[in-house]
């Protein structure tokens, strides 16, 4: 792990993951990620006052990741490890209301093959799909939230998705 205080520092890296607070990408976060990820970077920003509008700005400018910068350990554990797997990853609160926005705003129906999925898998997809914690599914389904991690990953394999944003864009 390596500290830099300087934005010009940060440049030379290659091919690592960034972590880099909100006010450094001042004045515009849209040069600073346009200067990392052409370095092969993948970029996880936290900010002390985060805000849904922009996560979606910096996810559209190509950050792989967006959280509250006082957020608990485990949250940024499990963000490392998203972005490590080439996933994006938000603040829970944050892909909930994404996937909601996108249920409201899609119309058209696809037809998926769910066949590859067991019964629970499906279960699991569909209350993803809705937006719905982990904690949310395991109390309807009476079943840790632990497990519902594990179904997500095997419904994420036989999809062929990558995480809960992609299963909701595909099931919409």
């Amino acid at each position: 792990m390596e500290i830099c205080k300087r934005l010009e520092d940060l440049y030379k890296i290659n091919s690592s993951l960034i972590v880099i607070n909100h006010s450094a990408c001042k004045p515009t976060c849209k040069d600073v990620l346009h200067k990392l990820n052409a370095h092969d970077n993948r970029v996880l920003v936290l900010h002390r006052v985060p805000d849904f509008e922009t996560a979606k700005n910096l996810l559209m400018l190509g950050a792989m990741g967006y959280g509250n910068a006082l957020m608990r350990q485990h949250f940024l554990i499990s963000a490392v490890n998203a972005i490590e797997e080439g996933m994006v990853w938000l603040y829970p609160e944050f892909t909930t209301k994404l996937i909601l926005q996108i249920n409201e705003k899609s119309n058209t129906k696809q037809e998926v093959n769910l066949e590859k999925l067991s019964e629970r898998e499906r279960e699991v997809a569909s209350l993803l799909k809705d937006g719905l914690t982990y904690n949310d599914i395991g109390k309807q389904l009476d079943i840790t939230p632990r497990t519902i991690k594990e179904h997500a990953k095997h419904i994420y394999i036989k999809l062929n998705v990558k995480d809960r944003l992609s299963l909701a864009l595909l099931l919409r």
